[in-house]
Formats: structure tokens, sequence, C-alpha cells
């Protein structure tokens, strides 16, 4: 039986530069599919959910949502036995996201995209195919059959790829929002000293500016311009955006559990595992649920 030929899915904003990216993947992996072609992140992510490919090539700078934070969100909605694609991001050259990609062992092209390069990615790329089939083929044939459960282990190249983002996301600086021109680096300059850590939150509402403490904040969530404050009894309103929050505020005190949300510690009452096993917490004076990231879940593990 001749396998299936291998799927690719392209997330690239610029049309020309999508082209000759596919133009150069026939000469180089002729037997390779290109299932769709995308502009954007969000849409990188609804077709890899809906078309599984094997492979996807993600542009590190899109509109709306970079093709880091695209990545994040799929390895995040993808289910968590099936096997996750082979994923290579493709950026213009920068030291340090080249530094970056190479100390995590992520694949990854510099714009132009050049044969020579590509090769060895399509030889790699197709290494890895090669051995997920074969590790399937081995699981199918050494596998018993057990009642099904939401505690099993991610499946292997899911897992590592949730590490390598997790890795990636944590490089100080290096991952700004998609705006157009934006450095994608920091200067090579001595890195600012972190500002004083927040004590009081300014939200303004119509005339009045609420001084909201701190210590009275159970979670804050990014939501579109805005980021949520939310305390016990109330919600207030801010555009100060999460990742500066995140610097001015105790890492001890508010852990981030999703690229949108930080959290309280202390108010987290209990973490619950639904029946995809993805993680929710409960906290201690709201009563909705707060999403964990999986690139998060392994801040909780019991002691």
């Amino acid at each position: 039986m001749t396998p299936a030929a291998p799927r690719a899915l392209i997330a690239e904003d610029e049309p020309l530069l999508a082209a000759a990216l596919q133009h150069e993947l026939r000469t180089a992996w002729p037997e390779l599919q290109i299932a769709a072609t995308v502009g954007d992140g969000l849409s990188a992510v609804q077709q890899a959910l809906a078309l599984q490919p094997d492979v996807l090539f993600f542009d590190i700078r899109m509109p709306g949502q970079t093709g880091l934070d695209a990545a994040v969100a799929l390895a995040d909605a993808w289910s968590a036995h099936q096997p996750f694609p082979a994923l290579v991001f493709v950026t213009a050259y920068d030291q340090y996201a080249v530094q970056a990609f190479e100390a995590q062992a992520v694949d990854y092209l510099l714009k132009p995209v050049q044969s020579a390069r590509l090769q060895k990615t399509v030889q790699k790329l197709r290494l890895a195919l090669i051995q997920k089939a074969q590790s399937a083929i081995n699981s199918i044939a050494n596998s018993e059959p057990q009642a099904p459960t939401h505690t099993q282990a991610l499946e292997p190249n899911l897992q590592r790829t949730v590490d390598q983002l997790r890795h990636l996301l944590a490089q100080p600086g290096l991952w700004p929002g998609a705006e157009p021109g934006a450095p994608l680096a920091p200067t090579p300059l001595a890195a600012p000293q972190r500002p004083p850590r927040l004590t009081v939150i300014q939200a303004s509402h119509g005339s009045q500016i609420h001084m909201v403490p701190v210590g009275d904040v159970l979670y804050f969530e990014a939501a579109d311009k805005y980021v949520r404050v939310l305390t016990a009894s109330a919600e207030y309103l801010i555009r100060t955006p999460l990742k500066e929050l995140v610097d001015q505020l105790d890492p001890q005190e508010f852990w981030q559990v999703h690229r949108s949300t930080l959290v309280r510690a202390n108010a987290i009452a209990t973490v619950v595992r639904d029946e995809l096993g993805k993680l929710h917490l409960n906290l201690r004076g709201r009563p909705e649920r707060v999403a964990v990231s999986r690139l998060y879940a392994h801040l909780f593990k019991a002691m």
C-alpha cells in the first residue's frame, strides 16, 4: 500500500513570498502537497485544525497574530493524542531569533528562502515524518486495550513542541506584537532596568479613576485592546498591555497560566482537568473558571 503524500500548510502574509516558498518546495520536495496557503495567524490555526497537515510553515511576522502566537494557540487546541505537525518558522534574518530557534532545536527558514537551506530542512522533515509513522505503527502493534482516560501524557511531538514554545516565549523582549515595521528583537544595548513593582492599579471609568490595590486583584485577562482587572467583587478595564504588567508584578504572586492571563497564585483553590485533559482553575472569590494553557500546565503538579 502506497503511503499518503505528506501535506503542508503555509502561513505567510506576503503573497509573493508565499508563492516563492511553494515554488522552492515543488523542487525540493515534489511529493509534498500544499493543502492551503493563508495570510494571517488566526486563519493558520483554523485551517491547521481543519486540515490536519503533516507540516506547518509559519511566518513569524503576520497581521493579527504572529506565527509564534499561532503556534501556541494551535498547540493548545490540538488533540492531546493526535500527532502534532512538524513546525517550521519562516523569518527575516535576526540574530536574536536565530539564536533562540537554534537553542531550542526549532526548525526555521530565513527570508528569502535559499534552495540549499530548504533542502536541509526538507531532509529533516522527511526523516521526522518517517520516524513518526514508524512510531505510530509500533504503538498500535504493542498497545494493549485500555480504558480511555484524559490524564494520559500528550503525544510526544506535541509535548516537545509545547516545551520548545514555552522556552521561546521566555526570551525577554524577543517576540513583540505584529505591528508593521516593529523590530523582531531588542537592540543589542544594555537591558533596561525592571520597572518598580505595581502596588495600585489606576483604572479609569467615565470621569472617575478607581484606585485598585494590587493586593485585591485575583487575576488579569487580556481582552482585545484592554486588560480586564478582576477582584472578588468588581471588574475594571485598563489599557496597559498584559506584557507590560508582567514586568511590574511579582512573579511569585502572579503566575502566567495563559498568554492572556495572569492569576494570583494564592487565590487558586483547585485545579480541575476536563474530559479533554485541559486544566482549569477555580479561584477563591470568583465564580468562573480560568483556563490554563498547555504551555503552563507544568506549573500544576502534586507535591
